[in-house]
């Protein structure tokens, strides 16, 4: 068997067929032969993980759906830190058959990962996002803000039951809140990820509008390079200004 032969037959082989293959090529001495197998092993050993991973963070919403829930909604926002823009919520029903192992924590994969991830969300499931401009969380406060953000994205589905990230909603559906949920749960995960890009595609547009702040690169937060910006050119109307480093600075 030719290597390039054999690269490409190992592309998508299964464990069970992968073992098939080691057995016939278990004399064959060639390097080429032995480092394509032993990458193969290791990326086999590693799509197992995942795929367990992916199982292990499902069980919220299996127990739900154990309960006769099908509309299982998670729920998570982004935005609460940082000194200017939105905050962001997003409610997502994934369907029942839903599979992205690399689906985690927003935070956790590369800008790539999460676009491939919004992408395919976005395809398959239910999506809804809630918004609170900067006026409003100055008005009411982040807390309230971020629960509000969720609500109105909650509001737009037929949600039957909800995964929260860290809060509880006012709503008369089942539910449960989980600390670091979008650790610990796809559908939290899923929400979390439309709720970044959402929010960072915001930012990068408010850059445009107000050039020298560097918003598409912090998305808001206060670095070093924000705050000089707030020094240097002051402050704008998407600033939050009850928030110190901006109220400072007023």
């Amino acid at each position: 068997m030719k290597i390039q032969d054999l690269k490409e037959r190992l592309k998508r082989v299964s464990r069970e067929q992968f073992e098939v293959i080691e057995q016939e090529l278990m004399h064959d001495e060639r390097k080429g032969i032995r480092l394509l197998l032993k990458q193969t092993s290791r990326r086999l050993d590693l799509e197992e993980q995942l795929r367990l991973s992916f199982i292990e963070r499902s069980q919220f919403e299996e127990a739900y759906r154990a309960q006769g829930w099908e509309k299982i909604a998670g729920v998570d926002e982004v935005g609460r830190g940082p000194l200017a823009g939105p905050v962001v919520a997003a409610a997502v029903i994934l369907p029942k058959d839903f599979y992205h192992p690399a689906l985690t924590d927003s935070k956790q994969m590369s800008k790539k990962q999460r676009q491939l991830a919004y992408q395919h969300i976005c395809e398959v499931a239910e999506v809804a996002i809630g918004i609170i401009e900067p006026a409003e969380i100055d008005r009411i406060n982040i807390y309230q803000a971020s629960k509000q953000a969720m609500l109105q994205a909650v509001n737009e589905l037929s949600a039957e039951a909800l995964l929260v990230d860290a809060m509880e909603l006012d709503l008369n559906l089942p539910q449960t809140s989980l600390i670091k949920g979008d650790a610990r749960s796809i559908s939290i995960a899923a929400a979390s990820v439309i709720a970044k890009e959402t929010r960072d595609a915001m930012m990068e547009d408010y850059a445009k509008q107000y050039p020298g702040y560097g918003f598409e690169q912090h998305a808001g937060y206060g670095t070093a390079q924000h705050l000089q910006a707030l020094d240097t050119y002051g402050v704008t109307p998407i600033h939050r200004k009850t928030f110190k480093p901006v109220l400072d600075r007023l």
